[in-house]
């Protein structure tokens, strides 16, 4: 499988998604952390979080639609895997965000701009993981 490489549409999304995390701790004074702010919906500490987490998710599910009515087509989004590999993989994300107290976004973005050492390390196993299975995937088991 050959990955494009993308570095203007990458720039828009990593300014957009750091412009998110940071307007949410100047608004709301909470990290942005994409699982977290999941789980506040579903299972909400304090009534008064779950508006602005919905809000949030909206506006991530949004995101697509808005791409639709600016260029008349839904964004390309190639998943060559099978719909198990995916299960399995969501599984294995949510588990992995439950052991390491937070997901890429949380620890990549926001934990890495406030040089937290938990989450340099927790982004570092993050790509480490990521690298070794694309590895593994690719080169050793030789599927999609």
């Amino acid at each position: 499988m050959i990955t494009d490489f993308t570095p203007f549409a990458s720039l828009a999304g990593g300014i957009l998604i750091g412009t998110a995390a940071v307007l949410l701790m100047a608004v709301q004074g909470r990290i942005l952390g994409a699982t977290g702010v999941l789980a506040g919906v579903l299972i909400p500490a304090q009534s008064s979080d779950r508006a602005w987490r919905a809000a949030l998710l909206a506006g991530m599910v949004a995101g697509p639609l808005a791409y639709m009515l600016l260029t008349g087509q839904m964004p390309a989004v190639e998943v060559p895997v099978s719909k198990p590999a995916l299960v399995l993989g969501g599984v294995l994300v949510g588990i992995g965000v439950s052991y390491g107290s937070g997901c890429t976004s949380g620890h990549g973005i926001c934990g890495m701009a406030r040089l937290s050492p938990r989450s340099i390390v927790a982004t570092l196993s993050f790509m480490l993981s990521a690298a070794i299975t694309v590895f593994v995937i690719r080169h050793v088991i030789g599927g999609a």
